[in-house]
């Protein structure tokens, strides 16, 4: 059974040999391509592309500008590597990019790379060595560390050490609340990712998460613990980040809990508890934000809003506030 038919009907169950998972074999060939969406990048654009270009396992890298007005274009087609492709998108906004982006990608598997992040030097080959010690998974992921806009360190996840996230079947923890933040820290199935449609273009925030939950309904994931990528925090980005408040995520709350392919592998009479899970993570995602941009009153007005849905949960997300604090 090929994964595209196992999702044809996405009411009923995914029919299987093995506990109702989907089999998948092996690719034939580890080969990645790399997808750069890319609008107004130019301060960084050359940066990520070597970052991608220099990883062992690359097949292509693909550029996908979506509507730049600035040297985004021509920066990319000075550089002189076969791998590299740029393609042109209608402005169309992040998640049409990288679909397309995936639809033109030739390797087995892909990397989701932002314009302005980087790659650390040998993040792809050990995404691919760990793919080979789960042969059956649809996602291979690993972790980051935060730089600045001139590309320093100013993250302290390296202070986690031997931390582990969730592999095997994700989908219960994953539709409680992303535990992946990006995509460049992972590899993903190119047939499987295809197969399930790539991200919603209906969602402006969280369609990422929502893609990744659609992944997990047909197969497992795999975590890696290696910092694999530098996650570059920027005027650009940290104004967009600030801006958001929980009420922006909702819509892809609901998405996820309406997904009947999602729904479908779910336990039983979970989803009003994994929803509120849900919420609860996104709020205290926004407290988190607010923390490290210095809106202390507001971060504290989100915990509330964490308190009226859990009591419970409020020093769990009180602690992720503290870690948010000193830069974790």
């Amino acid at each position: 059974m090929t994964i595209a038919d196992a999702i044809l009907d996405l009411t009923t169950p995914i029919p299987a040999s093995d506990g109702g998972r989907v089999s998948l074999p092996a690719p034939s060939a580890a080969s990645v391509s790399v997808v750069i969406p890319a609008k107004n990048a130019a301060a960084y654009i050359g940066e990520a592309i070597e970052s991608a270009l220099m990883q062992d396992g690359v097949a292509n890298v693909i550029v996908v500008d979506d509507g730049s007005t600035d040297d985004t274009a021509a920066i990319v087609r000075a550089i002189r590597d076969q791998r590299l492709r740029l393609v042109t998108n209608a402005a169309t906004g992040v998640s049409a990019a990288r679909n397309f982006g995936a639809r033109v990608a030739s390797g087995s598997w892909l990397l989701f790379l932002d314009a302005d992040d980087r790659l650390r030097r040998g993040a792809v080959p050990a995404l691919l060595a760990a793919a080979k010690t789960a042969p059956h998974a649809v996602l291979v992921y690993g972790d980051y560390n935060l730089i600045d806009s001139e590309g320093r360190s100013i993250g302290r996840r390296d202070l986690l050490k031997g931390r582990r996230k969730p592999s095997g079947d994700v989908l219960a923890r994953l539709a409680s609340g992303n535990f992946i933040v990006n995509g460049g820290i992972m590899l993903v199935r190119a047939e499987a990712f295809r197969a399930i449609g790539g991200f919603d273009l209906s969602l402006r925030y969280c369609e990422d998460w929502h893609c990744w939950c659609r992944l997990a309904a047909i197969g497992e994931f795999h975590f890696v613990p290696k910092l694999l990528l530098d996650y570059r925090l920027h005027t650009a980005n940290t104004m967009n980040a600030a801006m958001r408040s929980p009420g922006d995520f909702f819509p892809a709350v609901a998405r996820v809990f309406e997904d009947g392919l999602i729904l479908a592998r779910l336990p039983a009479g979970a989803v009003p508890r994994l929803r509120q899970a849900a919420e609860i993570h996104l709020v205290t995602y926004s407290a988190t934000q607010a923390i490290r941009f210095g809106r202390y009153p507001e971060a504290l007005g989100y915990l509330g809003m964490v308190g009226r849905r859990s009591l419970k949960s409020v020093p769990r997300s009180a602690v992720k506030l503290a870690l948010a604090y000193i830069g974790i």
